[in-house]
């Protein structure tokens, strides 16, 4: 299944996006309620296999029953993230080997980890203000993977069943902020820099998370083309690793490394990094496009 967040009312709405359009969950139980099915995606992503089959049951009875009238389309929508209340969001940092090979920097012999917080998550198609603090704001097309059950010390070859599912990341980054200190804290962590979406996709629709085709446009010009093919740890290997240093939990959220083609990876006289009027779309196979527009930042 494809879940998605969406505004209305002022309020965070679970939807579904299905080929006949986006099913406001909320409003489809009100019409035909039926006991026990989580209304937001945090629920969603911490219940067993038993809901998440009676959700599925629930909306294939929806569609055949041909009734359309707690259908959404997807273009009118207010997005939010598509996971919106994580524990924490642990990055990895020069996990594709182009992309380490573009900022001539060596391969990291074990995952390179930091970590971004919840003010940093924001929704597809959502404006973002470039913070007045830099002149150095890049984009980064990331997987982005969620767990769907704790874990700790978990195996590599049992990784892959703690997820939940998959999501196209966008890691926003303020060079001149993350360089100015060995410490990448401050330049991942202004706010709306962690737009994810537009769908969280389920694990069992991704066969291999470790082959996805990933792209990045900006103003409709393709800045990255990669795979995920190119990460140096893969997916089962960094929630392995690290499980053994903290538990993960249901609705963490692992941004798992960007390809090259960055701002930062290009020739000093070539580095245009984004303005206020730019448009990014960063795109992975099978999870969706994710569009930010960027605006300048209005002060209070």
């Amino acid at each position: 299944m494809k879940f998605l967040t969406f505004i209305k009312e002022g309020k965070e709405t679970l939807g579904i996006l299905t080929e006949e359009g986006v099913i406001d969950l909320e409003a489809a139980l009100t019409e035909e309620p039926v006991k026990d099915i989580p209304t937001n995606i945090m629920d969603v992503i911490s219940s067993d296999t038993d809901t998440l089959s009676s959700l599925s049951h629930f909306v294939n009875s929806l569609l055949e029953s041909n009734n359309y009238s707690y259908m959404i389309k997807e273009h009118e929508l207010h997005f939010g993230p598509c996971v919106t209340r994580p524990n924490k969001i642990v990055c990895v940092g020069l996990n594709y080997r182009r992309h380490a090979d573009e900022t001539n920097a060596p391969y990291p012999e074990v995952p390179i980890l930091f970590n971004k917080f919840s003010n940093t998550l924001t929704g597809h198609k959502q404006p973002i203000a470039i913070p007045k603090v830099t002149d150095q704001l890049d984009y980064e097309v990331e997987l982005g993977v969620v767990i769907g059950k704790t874990a700790k010390y978990v195996t590599k070859e049992k990784a892959l069943s703690h997820v939940f599912g998959y999501c196209t990341a966008n890691d926003l980054s303020a060079r001149d902020l993350q360089l100015k200190t060995p410490q990448w804290l401050l330049g991942k962590s202004c706010d709306d820099f962690s737009p994810i979406g537009p769908y969280l996709v389920t694990a069992d629709e991704i066969s291999d998370p470790n082959n996805l085709r990933m792209k990045t446009y900006v103003n409709g010009e393709l800045r990255q083309n990669s795979s995920t093919s190119d990460m140096i740890f893969h997916v089962d290997e960094i929630i392995s690793y690290i499980s053994q240093h903290m538990t993960l939990y249901p609705g963490d959220i692992i941004l798992t490394g960007t390809p090259e083609g960055v701002v930062l990876g290009k020739s000093s006289d070539k580095q245009v990094y984004l303005k206020p009027g730019d448009v990014v779309s960063a795109d992975i196979e099978h999870l969706g496009t994710l569009t930010n527009s960027f605006i300048e930042e209005q002060l209070v």
